[in-house]
């Protein structure tokens, strides 16, 4: 078998940036509420009719850059994403277009949060079996579009920004390596955080009704994502690190999905880690659900945060519930 690596990162966010002042104007809500619940301080919003492939495609271009190949190196796209343009096709197959990378395989992956880790397990795989030599693989959200910027919806619209962050999945060669991955999921939570409507399962799947009750906005039952959030997280870590046979004390970086700076600082607590130690960048971008650890590696390895031979794990808990990890030589 093949070894597998992260051989290159991108990252595009929009230019808008939107504070917690900007939300003050639409919503009950403070800039002190905000930074005391969540830790964020700005996020960015897309500003004219824009998709999550043109918004990655940028970040696509970095990380094709970053690892050194050919965009015609590429082999499979993978796109993670809460927030495609339509029901149906996928995000990857607009992405392919961008690209021009016609007859490549595309695929979509629906884990919301978990998403990127999700993909990277699936691209390891690919890698590791020697069907293919480079992916791309891609998290990429526009949560702005979809938020309800009132004061009924503030508890979720605070929390939500637009983001895409790309890698490149290739054999290794040399020390870099991902070193497992691990997968898990508990539907009984599924509607704990969730959109209601369009329903797959009635006719019609959308109508004025819903729409006047608001249900196709996302829900979240903050309690139950909390106090799962911040159980899952650790357990995800223990197990990458007890695949590996490490202890904390070997890790140089967690990066985790950036959910809420509440639950970043109960994952270190609980983990027995210095905060410096776990990155976060929730105060720039807020949560880009699936973009989110992408954007997280992008940033820290711009920040010297994260260099090459590091031990860095990444971890993410999401709606479904579902979350993972994995342990990777960076």
């Amino acid at each position: 078998m093949y070894r597998s690596k992260i051989a290159g990162i991108g990252k595009n966010v929009p230019e808008k940036i939107i504070t917690n002042f900007d939300l003050e104007k639409m919503m009950d809500t403070s800039n002190e509420w905000i930074i005391e619940r969540t830790g964020i301080h700005e996020r960015r919003f897309v500003t004219q009719p824009c998709g999550c492939a043109e918004l990655a495609l940028p970040a696509c271009e970095q990380a094709i850059a970053d690892a050194g190949i050919e965009k015609t190196d590429i082999e499979l796209i993978i796109v993670a994403t809460t927030t495609p343009e339509h029901q149906f096709p996928g995000t990857s197959s607009f992405l392919q277009a961008q690209l021009d990378l016609k007859g490549v395989p595309t695929l979509d992956i629906r884990v919301q949060c978990s998403g990127f880790v999700y993909g990277l397990s699936i691209a390891d795989q690919f890698i590791k079996t020697g069907q293919y030599q480079y992916i791309l693989l891609v998290g990429a959200e526009i949560q702005s579009v979809g938020l309800d910027l009132t004061t009924e919806g503030r508890d979720i619209a605070v929390l939500f920004g637009d983001g895409a962050g790309a890698a490149i999945i290739s054999r290794s060669d040399n020390d870099s390596e991902i070193l497992s991955t691990h997968l898990f999921g508990d539907g009984k939570h599924a509607m704990d955080l969730s959109i209601d409507a369009p329903i797959g399962y009635e006719c019609p799947r959308i109508s004025k009704e819903m729409i006047d009750e608001g249900r196709q906005f996302p829900q979240m039952n903050g309690r139950q994502v909390f106090k799962h959030a911040i159980t899952r997280f650790p357990e995800a870590v223990r197990e990458a690190l007890k695949a590996n046979n490490w202890s904390i004390e070997d890790v140089d970086m967690v990066v985790p999905h950036q959910a809420n700076m509440r639950i970043t600082e109960a994952i270190a607590k609980r983990l027995g880690l210095p905060l410096e130690k776990v990155f976060s960048n929730i105060h720039k971008y807020g949560n880009t659900t699936a973009a989110s650890i992408p954007l997280a590696l992008a940033d820290a390895c711009e920040e010297k945060k994260i260099q090459r031979g590091d031990k860095v794990v990444l971890a993410a808990f999401g709606s479904g519930f579902t979350w993972a990890s994995a342990a990777i030589i960076w």
